[in-house]
């Protein structure tokens, strides 16, 4: 209660702050760039845990299917270099960031790059990848230094963006009113059992204007060989997702927690060690995977006879599928026909 009590007056404090930036950028008094290329962007108004990554993947995967050349484009969060960074066969989690990284591998043939300043960012890939005919903006909702064309808006089934509170009351870093900017909706982590009752609840919940469309998905695991009881080890803003999916095949897995994008280092390795001794097996994130390349758990797991596994996760909708991949490529090809001209 008391943590509540000095956590609402802040909240109002931070919201203020982000009401006075918008209205700078709004007024003119900040410029904002628009670039001539289709950029689609994928965000959230909350902090973490909406799923942006399996849905950048899934983007990309259609974009590439349909054949585009797209390239990915995000600040790299956590990341310890500066500027633009293309990724190439030496870029680790360190240089680009855990959530690039794991795009980069995910997508080994296409352009993947890091820059704070998203219009910089994309006039280098141009200049430096001539077929890029489309950019995958990651996580660039609240970057209004760039115009984006086409922006996707994910908020969690069971934390709706409208439910929430701005920071540190609640998870919101941005306005609620700046869902009004996306062009898609996208409610994410739905559960496996969700009902069209359920789905015209939130419809009618979120009260959206006749511009946007609104999708539902899920989380979809991959199938892949876990030998006995797992621990789980995390380190994601929403663990709870993945320890339940877990659970239910294996009910005496256990989780291990760290803070979202957290460095793992030498004590972390021994505590985890410790804690694997009464498992078969450590099964993680792909995200978690790229920052765990860098200590030697993997080595002393195999040392003791024990796995590191990932558990790589994807998007499935739950409403048509077709109806969000044409929104999607309407307008990409509209747009690069628009490119084309000038």
């Amino acid at each position: 209660m008391l943590r509540t009590i000095f956590h609402i007056p802040l909240s109002g404090l931070y919201r203020l702050g982000v009401a006075l930036r918008h209205m700078l950028y709004n007024n003119h008094l900040l410029s904002s760039s628009s670039v001539n290329i289709p950029t689609i962007c994928v965000g959230n108004i909350a902090v973490g845990g909406t799923g942006k990554t399996p849905m950048c993947a899934y983007i990309v995967q259609l974009l590439k299917t349909h054949g585009y050349h797209p390239a990915i484009l995000s600040r790299g969060y956590k990341r310890r270099t500066k500027g633009f960074v293309l990724a190439d066969g030496n870029a680790t989690a360190e240089t680009i960031g855990d959530e690039v990284m794991q795009m980069h591998c995910t997508f080994p043939d296409i352009p993947v790059a890091v820059c704070e300043n998203r219009v910089k960012g994309i006039r280098m890939l141009q200049r430096m990848v001539k077929e890029t005919d489309v950019v995958v903006l990651d996580d660039a909702m609240q970057h209004r230094a760039i115009r984006c064309g086409f922006t996707v808006l994910l908020t969690a089934y069971d934390n709706l963006y409208i439910d929430d509170h701005m920071l540190p009351w609640g998870r919101l870093r941005d306005l609620p009113s700046r869902a009004l900017k996306a062009d898609a909706v996208v409610v994410t982590k739905c559960p496996d059992n969700i009902m069209p009752i359920d789905m015209r609840a939130v419809d009618n919940r979120l009260h959206l204007p006749p511009f946007q469309q609104l999708h539902f998905t899920g989380t979809e695991y991959a199938p892949v060989t876990i030998p006995g009881t797992p621990l789980i080890l995390c380190g994601i803003a929403e663990p709870h997702y993945m320890e339940e999916y877990v659970q239910q095949l294996y009910p005496q897995a256990q989780l291990m927690a760290f803070a979202d994008h957290h460095r793992y280092n030498a004590k972390d390795v021994e505590k985890i060690l410790y804690r694997a001794r009464h498992f078969d097996c450590v099964l993680t994130t792909e995200k978690d995977m790229q920052r765990l390349r860098h200590t030697d758990l993997e080595t002393r797991l195999r040392e003791v006879g024990k796995q590191l596994i990932a558990l790589p996760v994807s998007v499935k909708f739950y409403t048509p599928q077709e109806a969000f991949d044409r929104q999607i490529l309407l307008y990409v090809n509209e747009n690069k026909h628009k490119q084309a001209k000038t």
